[in-house]
Formats: structure tokens, C-alpha cells, sequence
């Protein structure tokens, strides 16, 4: 008879994840699959922020911007590598919001959640400050600076999968569920595996956890029979990279009269990233797209702002994500709570559904699922609550300000490295990034070169340890190389994975 898992999870996105890897550490046993690759879908399409959202104090979000505020520093702390701090300058236009309104909530905002190592909010002589030199001049004299912090969003994913499973956790990517049954005390479930012509197996799960984002709904027909998604709106944001804008490495914040709001921030050391939307979104998730009109909308935006005007024509890239935020019966799009939503069914086996949720508070999410399933599991769901936020993930054992130092130590043990690579690698996996490099004495050590610093050795890490499968999983997932890659080299390196795929191993402790 198989294994009897304590939970099963559905999704393989930051709060899936993140629900696994909180389970996984309190030593239940963990089964989750996802149909596609790690963060294939929201959770590697965001503005890849972790920040309070400030605009959400106009709704009177306060426990929402209150609970990530908290979580901002925590979570630079658990990962320093691929979380760290951003300075954002919001520029004060006379057409909209008035200073003493933008002030007050940059006041809350810097007291709302215990911030202790980021710097607080400043007024700026636009005029006379550098983040002042791309604006138009003369039209925006006045701004404000404040604290917020960056992530790589996939890669958050991709560590707390990681983690999970050197905690015990069944992580399977690629496996799509197709039925599910219940009784009174188990759930049956029947997945089928993409990569193996549809093989099929069937696990059984004491309660299951519904984390499949924009899929939710689909999930829910499969459990319930439901032909429609149930308190879930689907919102499309997207984004657009363009080459860099200006010089300095500060973000701008800027309003719109339709009441949104537009970040614009340095990406990727060459280009600028500027985003996002928010436009009400029908259809399958996975095809979603940035529209021509959303382009415009972004370009139109920041040429409101930028003295050098930004056209389509100058945008290299785009990614759309859909959110699947809880439907409040809000009007506008932007409006729609970010907040999540835990709904619980316990006709027969519990089955918990998560709607909404921001990547900045994904583990507080957990947490909280974990908290309403506690009746239904066994008594360690009940042990170490608190340890997902003390623990780092992999990689990131090293102090939160200590990221130069970290680089320094890999520079000094792979000297052959240039700067340049060294400052990639240390960010992406941290302490980890020996187990990329290993005894290699130069780059001819590390195999074949697939562009942009991209080598077979970490490719081959990716594949073993990350669950990367083909191309686009380590150019726009794991990494964003895919900006640096010719379409000849993205070809060669999607030609090699399918070459290993067969002799290599599922990611394993």
C-alpha cells in the first residue's frame, strides 16, 4: 500500500512552496506536485518586490501593509543573497496626490512594520539630487525616498522547494492532477506525469492543500465539481525591459491620473524594468501576454515622468502574470484586495484553497494555512511554528549586510572568476554557489560556455538540484540570461538539457 502523505499541495508557486517547506519543517510529510516548472506562472511574473505596498494604505489595507512590512527584513534575512534593499523616489507632480497626503503615507509606512535596518523616508531637493537629472526639468522640483526591498522571485520559489525537500518533501514538477476522491478522513489523488507520456499514479493525502494560483478554480472542479472559479478574480499585470534609463541605481515610483501607479527600476546590471498593470484577465493563464495597449500604457507613463521619452519600439522584453486575487466585488482592477483568503471545506477530508496573496507574504501564509489545518494533521503541525522565519534557505546563511563579504570569499577561492560573473553567481545561490563551481581551477573547468557566463557545470546544477528541465526554466526562471542569449545559443542549450534528461536524476537531499 503507498505511503499516506499528512498533506498534499497542488501548485508549485511561492505559497505552495512556502506551505510545503513550513509542513516539511515541522516533520510532516509533504507531497506536492505542479504541472509545469517552479514559479512558471505568477510567481516568477511580478514586479519581484518585497515591499508593504504603499499604495495599499489608501484602502485602508493596514493589516495587510502592517504583516509585509514585518516580513520585508525578515525575509532579506533568510535570503540576503537574492533579497536586498532598493531606495525608491517618488516624485511629487502638482496634477496629483498633495505632498502633506504623500508624506503621511510614507510616515505610516516607515513605523507601520518595525523597520530596523533600512533607512527612512527623506525628502529630496529634485532639483539639486541626481534622481532628479532624468526627470523633465523643471516640472518635478519636489520628491520623497524611501526604503524597499528587491527579490528574485523564481529563485525564492525554487529555495523554499529546495528547502522542503531536504526536509522530507516529495517535490514533483511536471505532474499535472487529474482526479481526485475523498472519504471522510483520506483524499485519493491521480496525477499524471508530463514528462513520461501521461504515466499515471495515485497518492493518498490526509488533507489537501488547493495553491494552484490562477488554476484555483480548475483545481476546485476537479475536487468539487465546479464548473467555474469560486471568490477568485483574475487580474493580468504586466511589465515591460527596456536598456538602461539613467545611471544611478535608485527606483522611481510614479503616479498616473487613472490612480495606479508605475514602478521603475534598474534590471539586470543593462536594462530598466518598468511596470506594472492591472486589467481584469479571461482565458488560460498560461497564454497570457503583454498587450499592445498595456506597452503603450507603460511607455506613456514613464514618458510622463522621463525627460527622454520611452517608446514600444525601445522595449526589448515583456512577461504578463496573472494574479489571482479574491474577488471583493471591487470595481476597478487595481482596487481588488491583495490580501489572501484561506477557505476551508470540510465535507469529508479537509481541503484548504488559497485565494490571492503577495510574494512578501507568502510565509506568513503558510503559516496561517498550517494554523487552520492543525486540527486535521497530526500533533507536529502544532511543533516548531515559528521556525520558517529563524531558518535561512539554502544559500543564505551568511549575514544580512554581509553580501560584498560573501562575494570577496568567492572571489578569493576562484580568483580566475572576472567581477562581473562573480557578483551573478554569488547572488543567485549565495553560499551555495561552491556546489556550482566545485574544484574547477578556470572556466575551462566548468564545461561548455552556453553565453552570457552561462557554463554546462551550472547547468548541470540547475538540472540536479533545482529541477530546471529545459531552456526557458534557467534563462527566464533561474536566471534572466535569456536577456543575453542569441536565439543560436538559447537553441544550443535547449538541445543539451534534452540531451541529459534522460541520465540525470530527479532532484534529490
Amino acid at each position: 500500500m503507498n505511503e499516506t502523505y499528512d498533506l498534499a499541495i497542488i501548485g508549485g508557486g511561492i505559497n505552495g512552496c512556502g506551505i510545503a517547506r513550513d509542513a516539511a519543517g515541522r516533520g510532516l510529510s509533504v507531497y506536492l506536485c505542479e504541472q509545469s516548472d517552479l514559479a512558471s506562472g505568477t510567481s516568477s511574473a511580478a514586479t519581484k518586490l518585497i515591499h508593504g505596498g504603499l499604495r495599499y494604505l489608501e484602502y485602508y489595507e493596514f493589516r495587510l501593509v502592517r504583516e509585509a512590512l514585518r516580513e520585508r527584513e525578515l525575509l532579506w534575512r533568510l535570503a540576503p543573497h537574492i533579497v536586498w534593499p532598493l531606495r525608491f523616489v517618488l516624485p511629487y507632480s502638482k496634477r496629483l496626490r498633495p505632498p502633506w497626503l504623500l508624506r503621511l503615507g510614507l510616515l505610516l509606512y516607515d513605523h507601520l512594520g518595525g523597520r530596523k535596518l533600512l533607512p527612512a523616508t527623506r525628502t529630496l531637493d529634485l532639483g539639486k539630487d541626481p534622481a532628479g537629472r532624468p526627470l523633465k526639468p523643471g516640472e518635478f522640483t519636489l520628491g520623497f525616498e524611501y526604503s524597499d526591498c528587491w527579490v528574485e522571485d523564481a529563485r525564492l520559489v525554487a529555495l523554499n522547494a529546495r528547502d522542503a525537500m531536504e526536509r522530507g518533501a516529495a517535490i514533483r514538477t511536471r505532474t499535472r492532477l487529474v482526479a481526485a476522491e475523498r472519504d471522510a478522513s483520506c483524499w485519493q489523488l491521480t496525477t499524471e506525469d508530463r514528462r513520461r507520456g501521461g504515466k499515471a499514479a495515485t497518492i493518498a493525502a490526509r488533507v489537501l492543500v488547493n495553491a494552484a494560483g490562477p488554476w484555483v478554480g480548475e483545481v476546485l472542479a476537479l475536487t468539487e465539481g465546479r464548473n467555474a472559479p469560486v471568490h477568485v478574480r483574475l487580474v493580468q499585470g504586466s511589465h515591460i525591459v527596456v536598456r538602461r534609463l539613467y545611471e544611478h541605481d535608485r527606483c522611481y515610483l510614479f503616479q498616473n491620473a487613472d490612480d495606479r501607479i508605475v514602478f521603475v527600476i534598474p534590471f539586470e546590471g543593462d536594462f530598466t524594468l518598468i511596470g506594472t498593470t492591472d486589467t481584469d484577465y479571461v482565458g488560460d493563464p498560461a497564454e497570457a501576454k503583454a498587450t499592445a495597449a498595456e506597452i503603450d500604457y507603460l511607455c506613456r507613463t514613464a514618458s510622463a515622468y522621463f525627460a527622454a521619452p520611452v517608446t514600444p519600439a525601445d522595449v526589448v522584453w515583456t512577461y504578463s502574470g496573472v494574479r489571482p486575487l479574491y474577488d471583493d466585488g471591487t470595481s476597478k482592477a487595481q482596487a481588488a484586495t491583495r490580501d489572501y483568503v484561506l477557505e476551508l471545506d470540510l465535507r469529508g477530508a479537509p481541503l484548504l484553497s488559497i485565494f490571492g496573496g503577495k510574494i512578501t507574504t507568502y510565509r506568513r501564509l503558510a503559516q496561517h494555512a498550517l494554523e487552520k489545518l492543525e486540527p486535521y494533521l497530526p500533533a507536529a503541525a502544532r511543533a516548531r511554528r515559528d521556525w520558517s522565519g529563524q531558518v535561512p534557505l539554502p544559500g543564505g546563511d551568511f549575514p544580512v549586510q554581509g553580501f560584498e563579504a560573501l562575494m570577496a570569499e568567492i572571489a578569493r577561492d576562484y580568483p580566475w572568476l572576472d567581477a562581473q560573473q562573480c557578483r551573478r553567481l554569488a547572488r543567485a545561490y549565495g553560499t551555495r554557489a561552491r556546489a556550482v563551481l566545485g574544484d574547477a581551477a578556470g572556466m575551462e573547468d566548468l564545461g561548455r560556455d552556453f553565453g552570457g557566463g552561462l557554463s554546462e557545470a551550472e547547468v548541470l546544477y540547475l538540472m540536479r538540484c533545482e529541477w530546471a528541465e529545459e531552456a526557458a526554466d534557467i534563462l527566464w526562471r533561474r536566471s534572466k540570461l535569456g536577456l543575453r542569449l542569441s536565439p543560436d545559443q538559447a537553441a544550443a542549450l535547449e538541445t543539451f538539457m534534452a540531451e541529459c534528461r534522460s541520465s540525470l536524476v530527479a532532484p534529490s537531499a
